[in-house]
């Protein structure tokens, strides 16, 4: 019988029997659950999808039909079907990705890891193709009903409608996205898969939005029967029109501790015992836990604080505030666009809302940011969590673009947090202003202890002053969000080489407060320290603020390179990026030494 390391290739699976492919359905599944357990990632999207995998390999000849994955944390069966079955390092340096990449294999066409843009590529594929006389080739497109919720999918499937290109899209329908998909959508899919939807003469459901749309509808179709789906698979195949399959999966299947998991299925999880299903180790307080607590008390305390989530309740740390305050929070799908106007909305009708998403996902927004919240003055407060390197998710998580992008957006203001407890200062203040955007950005992780301030300069709070031993200073140190550790551990490393450095961390970056020009005219230097950018962010706001106060030091900027960076892990990504302790001290300590004489240095004794 056939094993899973004999599968080199999807042509494999094309010799086994049903008996067969259920036993290597199981193998599978013991698989991921041993390897997830050892390096943490997304097992419950995975065990959803195993028959599912195996059905559109055996009928799709993958990479000349092109199998394209929404949101690709579900393609680790992909992966171990198309080669790629060393998952030692998964989302660790030199292992293999946790989503689609084509480095790793002609298999992965898009490395998306966005929700509900799979459509729109396979709508693009189709028409190539066409045009290239490529008539033979068809495009499948797997999307999940949660993923169905971004407003982007149906723009692609009404121009895949129109267009009438032979694409398959396999409607992976758990009902969950991270937590159940909410909404009008579910409520359709839930019609569809009724045992007694029947009202048309062909049994289905008279009310087939897909249908109405002009696509061809097949299903449902139970997705853990390989049979059934190579059934239906092969009649999409066959059509010369674009087609929906819509395959009922259930999230976690297979395993236990996942399917009794009413959260999110372990949809992703750290390490953990594969018997029992929970994680190993107990984790410090996380930046996320800071300000999901701090947002149940402010809540308490003002009825008029509301929160917004899109399709990200846990992750973003909304829970707890959801159980305080069920009415006051809205989870709006996977629609970022749509949480930011609504927010806008709800601002205008006198409330206050937090709108909690990832950092990266803040992108997708901006328009909506720019036009309706910061135009018309609404006080909305985002707060953006896994904001600078995330490290093991990849390319399209780290949220590096955020500090860069808001400097262009009139009026708003932004914050980095240093510590936990800033996370709660400065959330209060934020939800303090009522007439303009704010933000609170902080990474992924635990916070760490907190780093008090030795003054407070205005609103600038002096983290350390190596030297005061004369009235002008070599550095001034500033220190951007969570860098405030790596920076305080430089100025020491500095000062037993004789340099003066003062460290301040601003608090709120945007706009930039001219005290840190007071500050800056007191030193030789300037240099601003951030997880972002190095293109357009905090660093170039101060150079311009110090140039416009008419002072020419010099004014270093240590931010991310305008790459995508592979996943690693963050300390590694922020050492060879030139932010970790040691990259940052050379870097300094080189650029003083040229500017600073000897002579004019005290030595430590």
């Amino acid at each position: 019988m056939m094993r899973l390391e004999d599968i080199t290739s999807p042509r494999d699976l094309r010799r086994l029997a049903l008996s067969e492919l259920v036993h290597l359905s199981d193998e599978i599944r013991v698989f991921l659950i041993e390897a997830v357990s050892r390096t943490g990632g997304h097992l419950g999207p995975n065990l959803g999808v195993v028959e599912l995998t195996l059905a559109i390999h055996r009928v799709f000849d993958s990479p000349f039909d092109r199998v394209l994955w929404d949101t690709g944390h579900q393609t680790y069966v992909h992966k171990l079907l198309t080669g790629r079955q060393d998952f030692v390092d998964l989302r660790k340096r030199g292992g293999l990705s946790g989503y689609p990449s084509r480095a790793e294999s002609v298999h992965d066409l898009i490395e998306n890891s966005h929700a509900s843009t799979a459509l729109s590529y396979a709508d693009g594929l189709a028409k190539a193709y066409r045009l290239r006389g490529e008539s033979g080739r068809r495009v499948v497109a797997v999307i999940g009903d949660g993923a169905l919720t971004g407003g982007m999918a149906w723009e692609a499937l009404n121009n895949i409608a129109g267009s009438a290109n032979p694409v398959v899209i396999v409607l992976n329908d758990n009902g969950h996205s991270y937590a159940p998909t909410v909404g009008g959508i579910a409520d359709h899919m839930a019609e569809l898969a009724a045992p007694d939807a029947g009202e048309g003469p062909d049994g289905r459901s008279a009310r087939n939005l897909f249908e109405n749309l002009g696509l061809d509808y097949v299903g449902p179709v139970d997705g853990h029967d390989i049979s059934a789906l190579e059934v239906a698979f092969s009649a999409a195949r066959e059509a010369d029109r674009p087609v929906v399959v819509h395959c009922r999966t259930r999230k976690g299947h297979g395993y236990p501790p996942a399917e009794q998991d009413t959260r999110d299925h372990l949809h992703a999880i750290g390490s953990f015992d594969p018997v029992t299903g929970k994680g190993t180790g107990q984790p410090a307080v996380t930046w996320t836990q800071a300000f999901g607590a701090e947002l149940v008390r402010l809540g308490g305390e003002r009825p008029d604080v509301v929160a917004l989530t899109a399709a990200m309740l846990h992750p973003v740390g909304l829970a707890p505030f959801a159980e305080a305050f069920p009415d006051r929070v809205f989870d709006v799908g996977i629609a970022e666009q749509h949480a930011v106007t609504s927010a806008a909305g709800l601002a205008a009708g006198g409330l206050h809302p937090v709108v909690a998403i990832y950092a990266t996902f803040l992108n997708r927004a901006l328009d909506q940011v720019l036009m309706d919240v910061a135009l018309h003055g609404a006080g909305v407060t985002f707060v953006l969590d896994r904001a600078g390197i995330t490290g093991d998710d990849g390319p399209s998580h780290n949220g590096m673009w955020d500090l860069s992008l808001l400097q262009a957006v009139p009026g708003l203001r932004l914050a980095a947090p240093r510590d936990a407890n800033q996370v709660r200062a400065q959330l209060r203040e934020a939800l303090d202003v009522s007439e303009a955007p704010t933000v609170l950005r902080f990474p992924k992780g635990a916070a760490g202890p907190d780093i008090p301030a030795l003054a407070r300069f205005r609103t600038v709070d002096v983290l350390a002053r190596t030297m005061p031993l004369r009235e002008r200073g070599d550095l001034l140190l500033v220190s951007v969000g969570s860098m405030a550790r790596v920076c305080t551990e430089v100025a020491e490393r500095l000062a037993a080489h004789g340099f003066a450095v003062t460290v301040v961390d601003p608090r709120w970056v945007k706009p930039v407060d001219e005290a840190l020009c007071a500050l800056a005219a007191d030193h030789e230097v300037v240099a601003v320290v951030e997880d972002n950018l190095s293109v357009g962010g905090v660093g170039s706001a101060v150079t311009q603020a110090l140039r416009g106060s008419g002072l020419e030091n010099p004014c270093l900027t240590y931010g991310l390179p305008l790459v995508f960076p592979r996943h690693s892990a963050r300390d590694q990504l922020l050492e060879e990026m030139g932010l970790g302790v040691a990259a940052l001290e050379g870097q300094l300590r080189d650029f003083l030494t040229s500017q600073v004489p000897l002579s004019g240095r005290v030595t430590l004794t």
